[in-house]
């Protein structure tokens, strides 16, 4: 994992959801603060922020629910974009 990936994903966060010292596991959907719309706008900054698409199926909670799976989730989009 990307202690710059992180750092780029608290920081978008920390501009839409009030809450201090956000911790890396901290679950933002049960925060209340993640509406239909700024979940697409939070797929929306992934795919700018790092350049990498994400697909239909990859629409999946799991990997938008804090900082640490949006981490995650990009080191595995970014891994398998670098051609073997």
């Amino acid at each position: 994992m990307s202690t710059d990936n992180k750092a780029r994903i608290a920081e978008y966060l920390s501009r839409f959801i009030p809450v201090q010292d956000l911790k890396d596991d901290q679950d933002i959907f049960e925060l209340s603060f993640v509406s239909s719309m700024f979940a697409m706008q939070l797929v929306s900054f992934v795919e700018h922020e790092f350049g990498i698409t994400v697909e239909n199926e990859d629409l999946e909670l799991e990997y938008f629910r804090s900082i640490s799976a949006l981490d995650a989730f990009v080191s595995r989009k970014l891994a398998a974009s670098v051609p073997q």
